[in-house]
């Protein structure tokens, strides 16, 4: 009976549980591109800071429960988890990011749709996709930069503000941002406007 009641709750837990394996990094590297800190994430999910720290390095275990609080926390969805480099082959999972396994992150709910190109965010550089539908933008405020940033606009056409000036780019034009500063992006066509850009060091904004 006991050894039965043992392997009952054995199981319970595991069907309580996600697939923890390698979710603690995805946590980490999505936590350092919002710009959050342990004890920023810890206090919206109302846990403690070390519990935050094992989970990130894979030392916890996660519930449903809790990744959905830490999803929420960081503004994307929980199946964002269950995407990316933990799919990927063990070979290629820190050097090849295949185009069906981005990881897709939707910053403003406003037509901005992000694609992750780098493996991981714990190297010295980011490589962003984004998509811009007509008339989106990155927001009036604009973000505020702490690194270098370049970028090459593959589609359509954009607005780049850089310290009130703007400057209209077009497919094939090319931009790079040496300095600290804030600058913001806007789609001002009837057609999605698609950018690549570097960012450098990964959590700059």
């Amino acid at each position: 009976m006991e050894t039965r009641s043992h392997v009952t709750r054995a199981r319970r837990r595991k069907e309580a549980r996600s697939d923890d394996t390698h979710v603690g990094a995805m946590v980490r590297d999505l936590r350092l591109a919002r710009g959050k800190t342990l004890a920023e994430l810890a206090k919206a999910i109302g846990r403690s800071i070390g519990y935050v720290s094992q989970i990130e390095r894979d030392q916890s275990g996660i519930s449903i429960a809790t990744l959905q609080k830490i999803a929420d926390a960081l503004g994307v969805g929980i199946n964002w988890f269950f995407q990316g480099p933990g799919a990927a082959p063990a070979g290629e999972r820190d050097v090849i990011v295949r185009k069906g396994n981005r990881r897709i992150l939707d910053l403003s709910g406003e037509g901005v749709i992000e694609e992750l190109l780098s493996p991981t965010l714990t190297g010295q550089l980011e490589m962003i996709v984004t998509t811009f539908q007509p008339k989106a933008s990155t927001g009036r405020g604009g973000r505020l930069r702490k690194g270098e940033e370049a970028g090459l606009l593959l589609s359509g056409e954009l607005n780049l503000f850089v310290d009130g000036k703007r400057f209209k780019l077009t497919a094939g034009d090319s931009y790079s941002l040496r300095h600290k500063g804030r600058h913001r992006f806007e789609n001002p066509g009837s057609a999605p406007a698609i950018l690549l850009c570097a960012i450098t060091p990964p959590s700059s904004y």
